[in-house]
């Protein structure tokens, strides 16, 4: 499929490069480096009596059940207790723990800032009141670690979840994902439980495409993420709601849906560099040619059959309208007009996966030649029944046009995936590719994104938003950034 959205790239025809590594297992050398596998990330404001035994708690799960080195941050959003002392005084007894003071309010703003300086190839992060139970962790950060997901969430609204909350947090979190279903065609089922995971390669080329620094961060960067072809993997989870939450549900609410308008709007005009996240050709098995089975025929040809149908009747719609003030040949030349551009533009997205704008006035062009010859044959049909019977009945004229159409969807498809959206995918060396594909990556590439952290090269500046606490933090942070990290000033 096709994931490049930038116009340039989608005016070249030439395949997205990639920008992440492939998926690799973690390597067994981690275990005796001393910087840590696993950070999770816990934000937190105005949490001083939960914050201690919360991460305690966690603290001692991860020490008896997480096989790898691991760390968990305290990310502070700007608080006005006691909290940061509270923060400082864990930092500086439990060696695993550090503590990260921010001056700005905002979820999404902590975690992108204390997982855009993390040095660990997982990440993490759970609300402070441990809502969700914690034997979820490792099956949580499981696939990320073996490489089989990009990203993991815990879900309260899968078949075998468990959960204790009222029914006003039930109604209200069952609808907001209804929302996305239909308004962004999201498949996951939960974008909103705190409790979630994200591979380290993945969150610095993901993170910097994300805007908001709220509680619709989640929501939008697996909006993203899922478009882009990442795998999101979910666990079923044990979740008690917390009845002292300081969650304002009618403002999270009414920020969310401009969120949902917003992302919305900036994926139909393909605003977005989703290409960013292509993983090298060959990742994924999709990109194996099988000989006598032509790439993506099947989901193409049910695509089309959707879009076709949904075609049909609105053109038949528009032609029952039109026929109502003009006669058949004009109301069969408007409708099939308007319904063809329709059809260009449905089929260039959904059927063969074309994002952005790039060629797509072309794209109008050919379909409306398309469009044309459906004309032709659907005008002819017409011409035919009225020279057979002179004044035929409207019903008539409606069984000859869907049988006319018929014919022409058959052309139309045939057309559209040899002419118009044609599979013409080159590699930089000029061997012909399926749609998608991208050359594969360097060897170095490789080894530099699964190598220990020791074995890296230092960056050259942190992340500006994130101020560790003054001598509290523990030696494992010390450690430089990541070569790939990419630093982004919170807003």
């Amino acid at each position: 499929m096709r994931t490049d959205s930038s116009p340039a790239a989608a005016s070249r025809g030439a395949p997205p490069a990639a920008t992440l590594p492939s998926r690799e297992h973690l390597p067994a050398a981690w275990r005796d480096v001393p910087v840590p596998v696993l950070d999770v990330v816990i934000p937190v404001y105005n949490e001083e009596k939960d914050l201690g035994p919360c991460v305690l708690r966690l603290r001692d799960h991860l020490a008896r059940t997480f096989p790898y080195p691991f760390r968990v941050t305290v990310a502070d959003n700007a608080s006005t207790d006691s909290t940061p002392r509270v923060a400082a005084g864990l930092a500086a007894s439990v060696p695993e723990v550090r503590h990260v003071r921010l001056d700005q309010k905002g979820r999404g703003r902590a975690l992108r800032a204390v997982w855009s300086a993390s040095d660990a190839p997982v990440l993490a992060y759970m609300d402070v009141d441990l809502s969700t139970d914690l034997n979820a962790l490792l099956p949580l950060v499981a696939p990320l670690i073996s490489g089989h997901s990009d990203l993991a969430i815990g879900s309260r609204l899968a078949r075998s979840s468990r959960v204790v909350r009222g029914p006003k947090r039930e109604f209200v979190s069952r609808t907001y994902n209804l929302i996305l279903r239909g308004s962004l065609h999201a498949r996951f089922s939960d974008a909103q439980c705190g409790f979630k995971a994200i591979r380290g390669d993945v969150a610095r080329v993901l993170l910097p495409l994300v805007e908001d620094t709220g509680w619709f961060f989640d929501t939008e960067m697996l909006v993203l993420a899922e478009r882009a072809g990442l795998r999101i993997h979910e666990v079923p989870v044990d979740w008690v709601d917390d009845p002292h939450s300081s969650v304002h549900l009618v403002r999270t609410a009414t920020d969310d849906l401009r969120g949902v308008w917003r992302v919305g709007r900036a994926l139909a005009v393909g605003a977005l560099p989703l290409d960013r996240l292509a993983r090298p050709f060959g990742d994924d098995p999709r990109d194996r040619g099988l000989t006598g089975v032509p790439g993506g025929l099947t989901r193409q040809l049910v695509g089309f059959c959707v879009v076709g149908a949904l075609s049909t009747l609105f053109y038949l719609l528009l032609y029952s309208g039109f026929r109502t003030f003009t006669g058949s040949q004009a109301a069969n030349a408007l409708a099939l007009l308007v319904s063809a551009v329709a059809n260009t533009a449905a089929n260039r997205r959904l059927t063969f996966g074309v994002r952005g704008r790039g060629r797509a006035v072309r794209h109008q062009a050919q379909g409306l030649v398309v469009f044309a010859i459906g004309l032709a044959l659907t005008s002819g049909s017409l011409a035919a029944l009225g020279a057979a019977s002179g004044d035929p009945a409207h019903s008539t004229e409606l069984a000859v046009l869907i049988a006319a159409n018929l014919a022409a969807t058959v052309l139309r498809f045939l057309l559209l995936r040899a002419w118009v959206f044609p599979d013409r995918g080159e590699t930089a060396s000029g061997a012909t590719a399926l749609p998608g594909a991208t050359a594969p990556a360097p060897a170095t590439a490789l080894a530099e994104a699964t190598a220990p952290p020791e074995a890296k090269a230092p960056a050259a500046t942190p992340a500006p938003a994130v101020t560790p606490a003054p001598d509290t933090t523990p030696a494992p942070d010390a450690q430089t950034p990541a070569p790939h990290d990419h630093p982004r000033t919170a807003r």
